[in-house]
């Protein structure tokens, strides 16, 4: 799953890396790092999506209910499996119609020790090259300069762990490269490449580089470049 990540850069960082202009953006080009470095569910996020007039990249919050899901007294969901969002009552509509991109980068996961599971030691997870992260996400959203709506929010896309990444975690963020990316926030695609890209476009594990880093990443009032510190002997 998903759980905590890291978005620090400029907007202008992750909108180069993805290869858009930033003439093509409409809105969520402040002249200020986003500066985050233990992002929660439950918070508004910088998410980036496609609407008629260009790119924007709005704060959305984090995690969805849906009106029935909230008379249900369900709680919001904050991630969905690649595997059934297409079909499944709660994301279908959002896969068709509300594709969107978290840019990240890199994301934290808790291994847990195999002979006390309350024993978990947190990982930090980017790409070796350093460079930032597209993940996939599907949600209910409209432009900053709209009045929300009572069902915004959004849900990180997820995928099996692949290799040693499953000694980790055995889901992980659909990271997808930039140029499938693009693809992914385009409102003609199809049902059918969509669920080609969830299935078979995901970046490779090789791409990525995990360490462990202090337990601080555990509370949410811990934030700031310090949290993604290597540190020296894993708990676990």
């Amino acid at each position: 799953m998903c759980g905590r990540f890291a978005q620090y850069r400029y907007a202008l960082d992750y909108l180069d890396a993805l290869g858009a202009a930033p003439a093509d953006v409409r809105t969520g080009l402040e002249p200020r790092a986003l500066g985050r470095y233990n992002v929660a569910p439950g918070t508004r996020v910088q998410l980036l999506h496609q609407q008629q007039d260009g790119l924007h990249l709005d704060p959305v919050l984090w995690g969805y209910q849906p009106a029935w899901a909230r008379q249900a007294k369900r709680p919001p969901v904050i991630n969905a499996r690649v595997e059934t969002a297409a079909t499944s009552r709660m994301f279908r509509g959002l896969w068709k119609n509300g594709r969107a991109l978290v840019v990240a980068d890199g994301w934290y996961e808790w291994k847990k020790d195999p002979t006390d599971p309350k024993l978990k030691q947190p990982y930090f997870i980017r790409l070796k090259s350093g460079e930032p992260l597209f993940f996939a996400a599907i949600g209910h959203f409209h432009p900053a300069d709209q009045a929300p709506d009572e069902d915004d929010g959004f849900v990180i896309v997820t995928a099996a762990s692949d290799a040693g990444m499953v000694d980790i975690h055995d889901r992980r963020p659909l990271v997808l490269p930039p140029a499938v990316a693009r693809e992914w926030l385009d409102p003609e695609l199809s049902m059918e490449r969509a669920a080609e890209i969830g299935e078979i476009e995901a970046t490779p594990v090789e791409a990525f580089d995990w360490y462990p880093v202090g337990k601080a990443v555990g509370s949410v009032k811990n934030d700031g470049p310090g949290l993604l510190e290597r540190i020296a002997e894993p708990l676990v």
